[in-house]
């Protein structure tokens, strides 16, 4: 039994059909509303800051992945996340299931340092103080000994379906709507991006390869990382029209953060967008060469052709 802990966000999604197709047919899909995504899937209604019900939705499992996400929410994700992570934790240790775990880039500095599974925890906001919290929580019960584990970190994504980031609100969707996009801080920068399909593939992949547990590993992004300029010109040649775009400066967000919360959310983010954002993923392509990462020419294309 695998089972997928957040079954019902973007990258639970993608993870559950690449489990199906490469590795097993015996899928545990865990969320508050779970939801089948294949006949043979086994559905468990769970909150996972309730610590009696993680149990019961790890318990049996030979793997769990730790998939599920919140709301941009600072206060949330300070009140929710810790006790999830400790809740899942205990239930893998007491029922000696294997943990992956699903990690962002939110406690790394926003500098245009290459970023790398060694890069120290540098967070600058409380969103970011929190995932490294959370990451710290589990290796420390990795490095004791107490849970066989692996971290699969991924930067921002992009991709179809519901998946929430500002690169696919700002840009794409609006794009897929007729709209002027809104490139944030500037176009001129390179992105490191992960489609989520791809994250969902490499996620199966490393919980299913015994060998890579024990350690994080940063997902596999298209090299080339191109620049917001050089997405919304490909953006142009899918969708067979001009498009010409708006770029929010450092001073929209922080006025606006004054008087809307989600701007203000944002905030600790942008630094990461000023400069060169370098996701190294070069310990994950050394180590599976044969993954094809899907260039971003062939993910625009797939979101808006």
């Amino acid at each position: 039994m695998q089972t997928v802990l957040g079954a019902g966000g973007p990258i639970g999604g993608e993870l559950v059909r690449e489990l199906y197709r490469g590795f097993t047919h015996d899928i545990r899909l865990v969320g508050r509303n779970p939801a089948k995504t294949h006949d043979t899937d086994q559905l468990v209604s769970a909150d996972l800051t309730d610590a009696e019900a993680t149990a019961r939705a790890v318990e049996g499992s030979q793997t769990a992945y730790l998939t599920a996400g919140l709301p941009m929410d600072s206060q949330l994700w300070e009140r929710q996340f810790p006790a999830m992570m400790r809740n899942v934790i205990d239930a893998c240790a007491k029922y000696g299931t294997k943990l992956v775990f699903f990690d962002n880039t939110y406690m790394y500095a926003g500098t245009t340092a290459p970023q790398t599974e060694s890069t120290a925890f540098e967070p600058n906001g409380r969103k970011g103080r929190v995932r490294a919290r959370i990451a710290t929580m589990l290796l420390d019960a990795m490095n004791a000994g107490s849970i066989d584990a692996v971290i699969c970190r991924a930067p921002e994504f992009y991709g179809p379906g519901k998946t929430k980031s500002l690169t696919n609100s700002l840009v794409f969707d609006r794009i897929k709507a007729g709209k002027r996009p809104l490139v944030p801080v500037s176009a001129k920068t390179a992105r490191s991006l992960i489609w989520t399909p791809d994250a969902g593939r490499a996620m199966a992949l490393i919980g299913n390869t015994p060998d890579a547990f024990g350690q994080t590993w940063h997902l596999p992004v298209d090299t080339q990382r191109p620049t917001y300029a050089e997405m919304i010109r490909v953006a142009g040649q899918v969708t067979g029209r001009r498009v010409k775009y708006s770029v929010l400066p450092l001073a929209f967000f922080r006025i606006g953060g004054r008087f809307v919360g989600q701007l203000e959310e944002v905030g600790e983010l942008l630094p990461r967008y000023r400069g060169d954002n370098i996701f190294d993923t070069s310990k994950f392509t050394a180590r599976f060469p044969d993954f094809t990462v899907t260039r971003h020419q062939e993910g625009i294309t797939r979101l808006l052709g």
